[in-house]
């Protein structure tokens, strides 16, 4: 599977940017999709997923004002990000992992869009 993600840009601390990422080829096939990020002189992070099931799972840091959705029929996840604040500033990727997998690494990744925050 192939991932694309895109909607980063510049925005005021306190506004709204929703990033997405459209996922092509093995369509079929059941994944966990999740959302990362990655600061400058950090680590990246996982920030939130959505299981095969549809379970959400956030990072603390991010639960309230973030969320993950899915449409099945454009094969897009989005990240809605509201309240942003200028630590939320970073290289947002998406990745998915195989239903099947028994390890916590994802297997797939998109490029990654770049989010910044200005205060």
């Amino acid at each position: 599977v192939q991932l694309q993600a895109s909607g980063g840009g510049l925005v005021q601390a306190g506004g709204s940017l929703r990033l997405s990422c459209a996922y092509s080829g093995r369509t079929d096939r059941k994944y966990d999709k999740g959302w990362f990020r990655q600061a400058p002189g950090k680590e990246r992070e996982w920030i939130t997923a959505i299981s095969t099931a549809g379970e959400l799972y956030y990072k603390a840091s991010v639960e309230g004002r973030f969320t993950i959705s899915e449409d099945s029929a454009k094969n897009t996840v989005y990240l809605q990000m509201n309240s942003l604040k200028p630590e939320d500033t970073a290289i947002y990727y998406c990745a998915f992992r195989n239903s099947w997998s028994v390890r916590d690494a994802y297997d797939y990744w998109g490029q990654g869009t770049q989010v910044t925050v200005s205060s």
